[in-house]
């Protein structure tokens, strides 16, 4: 496996460059672009900056595992709305959203956007499910020509009434049916789930594509009470091969403090 660190704790630094070379000295191997930092629309971001942040990879030799935060700054975007015409919107920002993933070399897409993907009042969960299936279905042509894949989170229902499980967001995995649709599991939202985080891990191998390290007090992991020794030895139980993310929301410490202390950390379970 190979670990990463999402690129918003490094927002007020503003400088790519200086990220992505800091990122590699502190030895992760990728690190995974949040669009938003960059502008609030995805179609906003230029060619410019999507060769500079490729270039900069390149030179640093450092891998752009994907994006992440895909929904945050862009009005109008909603996975189960009842409003066809936001619908269609979000297909087409989700087809934007893919293509500045390929471009700038990334392979998965992790979604999370609690807010976007909330029930609407008078819409039936099984409407919010097809709903969600057939924007995800409609994506689906446009990952397969980039090589990339959308990860689809289960959060808690401290944040979302959609997809509150791992079971909940595989059956819409298994509805969608297509090999870039995928999961992603995150340690913070596995908080409420029945079973632990390590048998959830094992239980949906076949489909676990990316995995989120945090702690549930929103910091980094080692930063709080969760144990990821468990979490590490069922990943190698399943011979997990993709990439293990420090995704914080808690950015107190400091870029340098959360993304070394985590690394060393994890360091030690691999």
């Amino acid at each position: 496996m190979k670990l990463g660190v999402c690129s918003e704790i490094f927002k007020e630094w503003n400088d790519i460059a200086r990220t992505i070379d800091y990122v590699k000295e502190t030895g992760y191997d990728g690190i995974e672009i949040a669009p938003f930092t960059f502008a609030p629309f995805v179609t906003d971001i230029s060619d410019q900056t999507r060769r500079e942040i490729v270039s900069c990879a390149e030179k640093a030799d450092l891998d752009i595992i994907g994006i992440h935060w895909v929904f945050v700054g862009p009005d109008g975007v909603h996975l189960t709305h009842p409003d066809e015409a936001i619908r269609k919107f979000t297909v087409e920002y989700m087809k934007s959203l893919v293509n500045f993933c390929g471009d700038i070399g990334g392979k998965v897409i992790i979604f999370g956007s609690p807010n976007q993907r909330n029930i609407e009042e008078g819409v039936t969960y099984d409407q919010a499910f097809d709903y969600a299936r057939a924007i995800m279905s409609e994506t689906m042509s446009t990952c397969e020509e980039r090589g990339v894949t959308v990860c689809m989170e289960p959060l808690t229902h401290l944040e979302t009434n959609f997809l509150l499980s791992a079971e909940e967001t595989v059956k819409l995995i298994d509805a969608v049916a297509h090999p870039n649709f995928q999961l992603i599991l995150d340690t913070k939202a596995m908080t409420f789930e029945k079973d632990d985080r390590a048998t959830l891990i094992r239980r949906y191998a076949d489909k676990l594509k990316h995995y989120h390290a945090n702690d549930e007090n929103l910091s980094g992991p080692g930063f709080g009470d969760v144990d990821f020794a468990p979490i590490f030895e069922a990943l190698k139980d399943i011979n997990f091969q993709d990439y293990v993310s420090v995704e914080v929301f808690n950015f107190d410490p400091g870029p340098e403090t959360i993304a070394s202390q985590s690394l060393a950390y994890m360091k030690q379970f691999i």
